[in-house]
């Protein structure tokens, strides 16, 4: 998946927290929001705080669709609010292959429905 196809996927599935997001859709997904909050960031704090706000329900969404992909449920990303130790677990379970097949369905049905 490419930059520009991951963050489409990311707003049509704004709050959708079923099914599977490859690695490719997830990093790409993280990787812009990085960089637009710097950019905002930039313009004015205002600014950076809107776009944060609005892309906090389909980082969850994109954060569970992950972990789904991996095999775990979406409610593991509670466990960044342990310190440090969350954010490192959490981040390693992310950069984990796909897990298939697994319950959450098939990555190929999953890539066929975002093209």
């Amino acid at each position: 998946m490419t930059f520009v196809d991951s963050i489409k996927t990311c707003f049509s599935k704004y709050a959708d927290f079923n099914g599977r997001a490859s690695l490719s859709e997830f990093w790409w997904w993280v990787l812009f929001v990085f960089l637009a909050s710097a950019a905002a960031s930039i313009v004015s704090p205002a600014v950076s705080g809107l776009f944060s706000l609005a892309v906090l329900l389909p980082n969850f969404a994109a954060g569970a669709r992950r972990l789904h992909d991996t095999d775990r449920s979406g409610w593991f990303q509670l466990v960044v609010l342990i310190p440090l130790i969350g954010w490192l677990l959490l981040i390693y379970w992310c950069v984990q292959p796909s897990k298939e097949p697994n319950r959450f369905g098939s990555a190929k049905v999953t890539e066929a429905a975002a093209s």
